[in-house]
This record gives C-alpha cells, sequence and structure tokens, in this order.
C-alpha cells in the first residue's frame, strides 16, 4: 500500500502591523491643556501657522524635529501621543501588536515610523522604540533635550552624525551618547532600516 505523499506545512502568515496612529488630536488637546492658540504654538515651534493646522488635522506629517519640538513646547513627549489603551498587557507586546505613529520626510512621503516597545506610563525610567526609517528618510534635521540614549542596528544602514561626528552604521552596530549633544540621522541605503532606540528619562 502505498504511502500518501507528505504535504509541507504551510508557515503561519504574519500579522500585519498596524497602521501608526493620528496623532493630531492628540496634539490639539495637548496644546489646549496648555491653554495655547495655534499662533502661539508656531512661533514657539518656528513653522507657520497654516502648517500647525494641517498636522492637528492629520493633513500633513510633521518631521522628527519638528515633532520633538512640538511636544517640547507642549510639555509633554513623543511617548505621550501613542495609542493610550496600549500598556503592554503583562510585561509582554507581541509582535504586530505594538503602537506605531509615522513622521514626515521629504514632500509627503513617511521618512520615520516609531514603534512603542515601552509603554508609555508613570514610573517607566526608559523610553523605547524601534525607528522604521525609509530609504532616504531620517531626522531631517539635528536634536538635542536631556538625558542618554543607547541604539542598535537591526537591519538595514543608517548615517548617525553626534556632535561634529559622523557615523556609518550597519546591521549589529550599536551606538550610545548624552542627549544634550546635537544628533541627526538618516537611512543613506536603498533598504528599510530598523533601529532599537532606547533613551533615558524618557523626555524625548
Amino acid at each position: 500500500m502505498k504511502k500518501a505523499p507528505r504535504t509541507a506545512a504551510v508557515p503561519p502568515v504574519p500579522a500585519p502591523p498596524p497602521r501608526p496612529v493620528a496623532i493630531g488630536a492628540r496634539l490639539r488637546h495637548a496644546r489646549l491643556v496648555k491653554g495655547l492658540l495655534i499662533k502661539d504654538v508656531a512661533a514657539c515651534v518656528g513653522v507657520s501657522i497654516s502648517l500647525i493646522s494641517k498636522y492637528e488635522n492629520n493633513k500633513l506629517l510633521p518631521p522628527l524635529t519638528v515633532l520633538h519640538a512640538l511636544v517640547t513646547a507642549l510639555d509633554t513627549n513623543i511617548g505621550a501621543l501613542f495609542d493610550a489603551d496600549w500598556n503592554g498587557v503583562d510585561h509582554v507586546a507581541r509582535a504586530g501588536s505594538r503602537p506605531r505613529i509615522a513622521a514626515g520626510g521629504e514632500g509627503d512621503a513617511v521618512g520615520v515610523t516609531l514603534e512603542r516597545v515601552v509603554p508609555h506610563g508613570r514610573g517607566h525610567l526608559l523610553q523605547g522604540n524601534i525607528h522604521i526609517v525609509a530609504p532616504g528618510g531620517g531626522s531631517m534635521g539635528p536634536m538635542r533635550h536631556e538625558g542618554d540614549e543607547v541604539g542598535y542596528v537591526l537591519e538595514g544602514r543608517l548615517t548617525l552624525s553626534i556632535g561634529e561626528a559622523t557615523h556609518e552604521l550597519g546591521p549589529g552596530d550599536s551606538f550610545a551618547f548624552p542627549s544634550h549633544l546635537p544628533h541627526t540621522y538618516r537611512n543613506t541605503g536603498t533598504e528599510v532600516a530598523r533601529v532599537l532606540w532606547i533613551n533615558t528619562p524618557p523626555t524625548f
């Protein structure tokens, strides 16, 4: 009697990652809580009133540098813009379940998507994200803030500038520096780059 031919096991199809959280309403809420007008925020950040309006109405994504300036002016941080209901149940976040937000690149392109690793909330000493950087995307300018940060390139290529020094990084490379040094980064390769990036305290 012939044995039935074995059929190859079909691997499960991974769930698609969640769509980035729309942050416009949260930026507007933070502004209203501070009692600020759009023109006040625009003057503080150094962009036009129309741009702030577009950001708040999800018509345009702010570059990462502008997003950082916005949350600083609004006395909050980027971590607070993520899904408020996500709390990393049982201290574990499963693949495909972590919330994301997107920052703008050149033109209408998405430059960086941040995937939340450490839940936002009181008591955390760390803030962690996976920076998913499209080819040509990046911070779109230098940033500086309080604290220290460390990162590890999971995949892709990254040009990282810290102070006056520029570093070409690839998979397996890591870095650490005090956050008060001006720092900027850009994906100079042709593939999407993914970088695990940790800040402490969670001021970014």
